[in-house]
């Protein structure tokens, strides 16, 4: 018998957990996860798109619009920037890291701070923000390399029922 040949590669496996990561986030909108790797294919932190510890999911706005104290995004913590900071003390230098959604310019820095060498995504949809233009100009500066997830998955099914084991 040969073995399976219809197994996820790396980078499916990684974003997976990023996506994964993300369906733990309040937001009602957006939700982000984050995978950080190191060269040896060991998972060293996660992370998804909310609230810092503290702060209840419940207390503060969710709203995209409006004046910005009543909106999310002074509050919300990106993903990237999650995994950062749960990381458990070990070196992010050299890393990868897996999020659906192109970083930001204040994820880049923090990215670009931690030592993170890659950034592998799926969706550049902000492209022509200036948030994301800046991004990818410190990025591109700093010598971290980013590129679009190369996958023919259109999804990955998750099944808890023990018949599926």
């Amino acid at each position: 018998m040969e073995k399976r040949s219809d197994y996820i590669s790396w980078d499916e496996y990684f974003m997976g957990i990023a996506l994964l990561s993300a369906m733990r986030s309040k937001d009602p909108n957006t939700q982000v996860g984050a995978c950080i790797v190191n060269r040896e294919h060991k998972i060293v932190s996660v992370g998804y798109n909310g609230m810092p510890i503290g702060c209840s999911d419940d207390d503060f706005p969710w709203a995209r619009e409006g004046e910005l104290l009543e909106t999310k995004y002074p509050y919300v913590c990106h993903a990237e920037l999650n995994a950062i900071l749960n990381n458990v003390g070990f070196s992010l230098k050299d890393c990868t890291i897996y999020v659906p959604l192109f970083p930001c310019n204040e994820c880049g820095k923090a990215i670009i701070q931690s030592g993170i060498r890659e950034v592998v995504y799926i969706s550049d949809k902000y492209a022509e923000s200036d948030r994301v233009k800046a991004s990818k100009r410190m990025l591109d500066h700093a010598g971290v390399h980013y590129r679009r997830l190369d996958t023919t998955l259109q999804k990955l099914t998750l099944s808890y029922r023990e018949t599926d084991i």
